[in-house]
C-alpha cells in the first residue's frame, strides 16, 4: 500500500461517501416518517373536530350488538385513521361507565379492521404519473391541489368548520408527501446486495414478528409501520414470507400507545386496553400456528412472491379481517378472560353490587325501588367520606398512587350520581304517596351534595400535589391550625354520613352547630394567615394553597349541612331549608348553644404555642430537662 498512496486515499474517500450516503438516506427516511405521522395526526384531529361531540355520542349509543360494534369501529377508524384513537375514546367511555366492556370489544375489533384503510390510501402515492391521464392523477398533482385548497380554507375562512376541513386537506397532503419522501429514501436500496440479504432474515417468522412489534412500539402507529413496509416493498426485496410475520407483529406493537393511555383509569378501563392487545396477540398466535403448519405440509408457492405497495395493503387488510372473523364468536369468552387477568377486589364487588340494586323492574314497585335507592345512596355516601379522608391523608403523606386513587374514586362517585339521578327521576314519574315522593326528593337533593363532597376531595388532592411537586410546606402554626380544622371536618363528615345511613334525626341536628363553628374557624384562619404573610412567616405561594384549602373545607361543611337539613325535612310535613337554617342560627335554642360550645372547646385553635414558649413552660415544670434540651 506504500507504493499506491493514491489507492488508499481513494478507498478512504469511497468509505466516507458510503457513510455519508447511508446517513443521508436514514435522515431522509426519518424526515418522511415525521411528515407522515404529523400529516396523519393533523388529518385525524381535523376530522374529529368536524365531527365534534357527535362522534363520541354515536360511538357509544350504536353498540347494542357485537356486529354493530364491529361495523361501527371499522367505520369510525376508517374516518379518523387511527385504531389507537378509537380505542382510547372507548377506554374513556368504559372508564366513565357510559359503555359496558362487552360493547367495547366489538368496537375494538372493528378498529383493527378500520386502521388497514390507511394502507389503501397510501397506494395513491404509487400511481405512476409519467404521461397521459396518469400524470394528472399522480400523487404530486393530487397533493399539490389538495394542499392549495387546504391552505386557502385555513387562512381565508373565518368559520371553524372550514378551517378544520382545511386542516384535514393539509394533513392529507403532508401525509402523501411524507410517503413519497420515505419511498424516495429507500429506492436506492433495491440495488444494494447487503440490504437484500438483510431482509431475507425476516423470512424467519419469529424474527419478522419481533421486528414488527418493536418497530410499531417505537413509532406508536400501525399505519406508519405499514406505510414504511409499503415503501420498502418498492425495492423488490420484500417477499410474502418476510411481509407476513412483520404484518402480524405490527398489530401487537400497536397496542403500546393504547396500554399507555389506560394508565390512571379504573379496572374496566385497563381491561378495555388489554382487549386491544389480546385481539392482535390471539390473531398472531392463531395464524402463525395454522398458516405455518399448513405451509410445512403443502409448501405454498407464493411465499417467494415479491410484494408491492398494493399487495402489502391487501395482506394487511385480509389478515385483520380474518382475525376478527375467527375471534368474533368468542366475545363473551374474551370478556371473561380479561376479568380473570384483572380481578376485582372485595371493594370493587361491593361498589358494583350498589349499581346492581337499581333494577328497572323494581320501578313498578315504589316501596322496593326506594329501599334499593336508599342502599345505593348509602354506598355513595360512604365512598364520598372515604375520598375526603384520603385527601386529608394526602396532605401529610403524598404519593402518586394515592393521588390517582382519589381521582379514580371521584369517577365512581360521579357514576353514582348519574345512575341514581336517572333511576330516581324515572321513579318520580310513577304514582307515589306523599311520603314516597318526599323520600325520593330527599335522595335527589342529597346525591348532588355527596357528589360535591367528592369534588372537594379532588380539589384538596390537587393542592397536596402542588405542594409536593414544588416542595412547599406550611409553617408550624399553619399546620397546627389545619390539623384542628381537619379533625372538625372529619367529625362533621362522620356525623352527616352516619345520620343519613341510620336515619338518625338527633345526630343530624348536631351538624349545623359544627358547621357554623367551621365557618367561623375558616374566616379566623384566613386572617391569621394574612398576618403571618405580613410578618414573613409564610410565603405568598403557600398562602394561596392555604386559602384554597380553607375554601374547600368551608364548602365541605356547607354540603354536610345541606344533607343534614334534608334528613330533618322528613320529620316535618311543612319544611323550608332556608327558613330552618336562618331560624336555628337566630334563635339558637339551648341544645344548639350547648352543642356549639362543646365543639368550640373541642376544636380550639389557640392551643398552638411557638417552640420557645413551649420550652419556657417545660422549664417551669421540669428545669433539669429544660437545661438538657438547651445543651
Amino acid at each position: 500500500m506504500r507504493r499506491f498512496p493514491g489507492m488508499r486515499m481513494e478507498i478512504r474517500q469511497t468509505t466516507k461517501e458510503k457513510i455519508m450516503g447511508i446517513f443521508s438516506m436514514i435522515l431522509s427516511l426519518m424526515s418522511g416518517v415525521a411528515l407522515f405521522l404529523f400529516g396523519m395526526s393533523l388529518m385525524g384531529d381535523g376530522l374529529k373536530m368536524v365531527a365534534g361531540n357527535k362522534l363520541e355520542a354515536f360511538l357509544y349509543r350504536m353498540t347494542n350488538t357485537p356486529l354493530k360494534g364491529v361495523a361501527l369501529g371499522t367505520g369510525v377508524t376508517s374516518v379518523i385513521q387511527s385504531s389507537s384513537a378509537t380505542t382510547v375514546m372507548v377506554i374513556g367511555f368504559v372508564n366513565s361507565g357510559m359503555m359496558k366492556l362487552k360493547q367495547a370489544i366489538g368496537i375494538i375489533m372493528g378498529a383493527n379492521i378500520g386502521t388497514s384503510i390507511t394502507g389503501w390510501i397510501l397506494c395513491l402515492s404509487y400511481i405512476d404519473g409519467k404521461n397521459g391521464i396518469a400524470k394528472i392523477l399522480s400523487t404530486a398533482t393530487i397533493s399539490a391541489v389538495v394542499a392549495i385548497i387546504g391552505i386557502i380554507l385555513r387562512m381565508a375562512c373565518k368559520r371553524s368548520v372550514h378551517k378544520n376541513i382545511g386542516n384535514i386537506m393539509l394533513g392529507f397532503a403532508i401525509l402523501m408527501t411524507g410517503m413519497q419522501t420515505m419511498s424516495g429514501a429507500v429506492s436506492p436500496l433495491k440495488e444494494n446486495p447487503h440490504f437484500v440479504s438483510l431482509l431475507t432474515m425476516f423470512k424467519n417468522p419469529f424474527m419478522g414478528i419481533l421486528v414488527g412489534i418493536a418497530f410499531t412500539a417505537v413509532l406508536q402507529s400501525a399505519s406508519a409501520s405499514v406505510g414504511i413496509l409499503q415503501a420498502l416493498s418498492i425495492t423488490g426485496s420484500i417477499t410474502f414470507a418476510a411481509a407476513l410475520p412483520i404484518t402480524m407483529g405490527i398489530g401487537v406493537g400497536a397496542a403500546c400507545p393504547v396500554l399507555l393511555s389506560s394508565i390512571g383509569t379504573n379496572k374496566n378501563g385497563k381491561r378495555t386496553a388489554l382487549i386491544y392487545l389480546l385481539n392482535d396477540l390471539f390473531g398472531m398466535i392463531f395464524w402463525s400456528i395454522v398458516f405455518y403448519s399448513i405451509n410445512a405440509v403443502v409448501h405454498f408457492t407464493f411465499m417467494d412472491e415479491v410484494m408491492t405497495p398494493f399487495r402489502t395493503a391487501l395482506l394487511n387488510s385480509v389478515f385483520r379481517i380474518l382475525t376478527i372473523l375467527v375471534l368474533a364468536p368468542f366475545i363473551s369468552k374474551i370478556e371473561k378472560l380479561v376479568f380473570i387477568l384483572i380481578k376485582d377486589t372485595e371493594e370493587d364487588n361491593e361498589e358494583q353490587a350498589d349499581f346492581d340494586l337499581l333494577e328497572e323492574r323494581f320501578l313498578n314497585y315504589p316501596p322496593l325501588a326506594i329501599s334499593q335507592s336508599q342502599l345505593a345512596v348509602n354506598g355513595m355516601a360512604k365512598n364520598a367520606r372515604k375520598n375526603i379522608m384520603r385527601a386529608f391523608a394526602l396532605l401529610s403523606d403524598f404519593s402518586d398512587s394515592k393521588f390517582n386513587k382519589i381521582q379514580e374514586k371521584e369517577n365512581l362517585i360521579d357514576k353514582y350520581e348519574d345512575k341514581l339521578g336517572t333511576y330516581l327521576m324515572q321513579l318520580s314519574m310513577h304514582d307515589l304517596t306523599p311520603d314516597q315522593a318526599k323520600q325520593t326528593s330527599k335522595f335527589l337533593h342529597t346525591i348532588s351534595d355527596f357528589e360535591r363532597l367528592g369534588d372537594h376531595a379532588v380539589n384538596i388532592s390537587k393542592v397536596a400535589q402542588e405542594l409536593h411537586e414544588k416542595s412547599r410546606t406550611f409553617s408550624e402554626a399553619a399546620k397546627y391550625e389545619l390539623d384542628v380544622l381537619e379533625q372538625a371536618l372529619v367529625e362533621i363528615t362522620d356525623l352527616t354520613v352516619n345520620s343519613f345511613v341510620d336515619e338518625d334525626l338527633n345526630t343530624a341536628a348536631t351538624v349545623e352547630p359544627l358547621r357554623e363553628l367551621i365557618g367561623i374557624l375558616c374566616n379566623d384562619l384566613k386572617m391569621r394567615h394574612i398576618k403571618r404573610l405580613r410578618n414573613g412567616q409564610c410565603d405568598l405561594n403557600t398562602g394561596f394553597a392555604f386559602n384554597d384549602l380553607l375554601t374547600n373545607y368551608d364548602r365541605i361543611a356547607a354540603h354536610c349541612s345541606n344533607i343534614a337539613v334534608a334528613i330533618l325535612e322528613l320529620d316535618s310535613s311543612n319544611f323550608d331549608m332556608h327558613e330552618y337554617t336562618k331560624s336555628v342560627r337566630k334563635l339558637k335554642d339551648n341544645n344548639y348553644v350547648s352543642t356549639f360550645d362543646y365543639y368550640e372547646q373541642k376544636y380550639n385553635i389557640n392551643g398552638y404555642q411557638p417552640e420557645a414558649e413551649q420550652d419556657t413552660k417545660a422549664a417551669a415544670k421540669n428545669p433539669v430537662k429544660a437545661v438538657e434540651a438547651k445543651k
